[in-house]
C-alpha cells in the first residue's frame, strides 16, 4: 500500500507535466511511487560536488547530511535528514515542496535531475 500523501505527490507531478509540457515532472512522478527499496540516498558532500552557485536540483529520494556544502542551492527532494537540513540551510540554499519548485520552474528548464 502506498502512502496517500505519495500517491497525491505523484499526481500534482503528473498534472504539471501534462499542463506544462515538462517530462521532468512526470519522470519524477515515477520515481515516487517506486517501492521502497528502489529508493535512492545521496549525501551532501555529493551533491555539493555535482552542483555549483544558485542550482535548483530535484532529487527522487533522501538527502542524507554527511559532508559540507558551501554554496546556494534551491533544494526539493522526497525525503531530507535534519543533519542535511542544517547543512543546506547554514550554506544560503532553501528546501522547497513540490508546489513550488513547479511554480518557479513550470516546464523544468533549469532544474537539475540528480539520480
Amino acid at each position: 500500500m502506498t502512502n496517500p500523501v505519495t500517491l497525491q505527490l505523484a499526481r500534482d507531478l503528473r498534472k504539471a507535466s501534462n499542463a506544462n509540457d515538462a517530462p521532468i515532472w512526470k519522470k519524477l512522478s515515477t520515481y515516487a511511487t517506486k517501492p521502497s527499496v528502489a529508493k535512492r540516498v545521496i549525501n551532501v558532500n555529493k551533491i555539493a560536488q555535482l552542483t555549483k552557485d544558485q542550482d535548483t536540483i530535484v532529487f527522487p529520494g533522501k538527502i542524507l547530511g554527511t559532508g559540507n556544502i558551501t554554496h546556494k542551492i534551491t533544494v526539493f527532494a522526497f525525503s531530507v535528514s535534519n543533519t542535511a537540513a542544517d547543512k543546506i540551510l547554514g550554506a544560503g540554499g532553501k528546501i522547497v515542496n513540490h508546489h513550488d519548485i513547479i511554480k518557479q520552474n513550470p516546464t523544468g528548464k533549469g532544474v537539475l535531475l540528480l539520480g
